[in-house]
């Protein structure tokens, strides 16, 4: 390998699997696949969350700093397991993380999940790697956090954010010089995998025809409890709409029993996680997002890229960004009341005003695949 090549090293410890995680591959695999050899890419592997990945795949380089069965077998479901887990991967990972860092030397070590830990050993120990920060979503500031940036991040060399909300409300906190701060939208677009995925033929189920679709893990963020909610609305006026919702996740049984007491088990169909899930948004009246919160939605432009109507929350920070009123249906975030309005307007369109509002929508999707993501990381390193 000449010394031309560029070392990127990416860190992103997960406990479980959630966009980040898929943001970080693709990103490693644009620089792979687009700069012709002239950057090296390593995945961090810190206690063998990456393990799928690399199983599965021989062309991106993965790096195992160490292999904990006490992690491993941390549940991690429910707000203080997932937190003891944190920490004890923060107290692992710190020596030989560090060790690694010197020794290895990247050029770029671009951090994501669990960052506090390389900005305080790089505030420590001064590395020679340029650290490059990714924040994604609306940071919940508070006091500590806001003097830990203060201090660490004087010494990084960018900050980078999925959205341009996201971007705005970071540079307003003042906590660093405007210069650091960088919109790189994420490679969320794999256009070749998607091809081959849509093809796959999937029976979606024998007595659904026509459905709306929800996407995501079954988590308080996604607010899958509101939309259940306004489907019973929906049964109780003689609408026989039904609702598909794919995913795992912590409110499984809750929002099972919802389905249940509101006796909406031939409405509503919680069908699981599913590795494809292109074929079921292909065949979708819409898709539906309901989240409280997104940045900007990895799901959201699937759908919009396989010419998915969108009928998405207005919630921060991200949506705004994609769909408005010429390119899909924004409700008021948490409405009922605005969500069945807007569904009643959607229900009146005709069909070439969707196909429009659908093309208008897609022409967003360039900027979020792994090409374009390539172009952007490419000029991050060179600024």
């Amino acid at each position: 390998m000449c010394s031309s090549v560029k070392k990127i090293t990416y860190w992103s410890p997960h406990i479980n699997y959630v966009a980040t995680v898929k943001a970080v591959y693709n990103s490693a695999a644009s620089l792979k696949k687009y700069s012709n050899n002239k950057y090296e890419p390593t995945i961090i592997d810190a206690f063998g969350e990456w393990s799928e990945f690399y199983e599965n795949d021989s062309k991106l380089n993965f790096y195992k700093l160490y292999n904990s069965k006490l992690i491993k077998k941390i549940s991690s479901r429910g707000f203080f397991f997932s937190r003891i887990k944190y920490i004890l991967i923060f107290i692992i990972s710190s020596i030989p993380l560090t060790k690694y860092l010197l020794k290895k030397k990247p050029d770029y070590f671009i951090i994501h999940l669990i960052t506090s830990l390389p900005l305080l050993l790089n505030y420590i120990f001064r590395f020679n790697s340029k650290i490059i920060l990714r924040i994604s979503g609306k940071p919940k500031m508070n006091f500590l956090r806001y003097i830990f940036w203060r201090i660490t991040l004087k010494k990084i060399y960018k900050i980078t954010f999925p959205t341009y909300e996201t971007y705005e409300y970071f540079k307003n906190l003042n906590i660093v010089e405007d210069k650091k701060l960088y919109v790189l939208y994420d490679p969320v677009l794999n256009i070749k995998e998607i091809s081959l995925l849509l093809k796959e033929k999937i029976e979606v189920a024998p007595d659904l025809d026509q459905y709306y679709i929800c996407i995501g893990r079954l988590t308080k963020q996604k607010n899958f409890s509101f939309i259940i909610n306004c489907f019973k609305n929906l049964s109780l006026n003689g609408d026989n709409s039904k609702l598909i919702i794919l995913g795992n996740g912590e409110d499984y049984k809750k929002l099972n029993n919802q389905i249940k007491k509101n006796k909406l088990k031939n409405k509503v169909y919680l069908l699981g996680h599913r590795k494809n899930i292109f074929p079921y948004l292909k065949k979708s009246k819409a898709f539906i997002l309901t989240s409280l919160w997104e940045d900007p939605g990895f799901v959201l432009l699937e759908a919009i890229y396989t010419n998915t109507f969108v009928i998405s929350s207005d919630c921060s920070s991200g949506p705004k960004e994609l769909i408005s009123t010429d390119k899909g249906i924004l409700f008021k975030n948490n409405s009922e009341q605005d969500f069945l309005k807007k569904l009643e307007e959607f229900n009146k369109l005709k069909k070439d005003e969707i196909k429009k509002m659908k093309i208008k929508a897609k022409k967003n999707c360039k900027y979020f695949t792994l090409f374009r993501h390539y172009k952007s990381l490419k000029n991050l390193f060179q600024n």
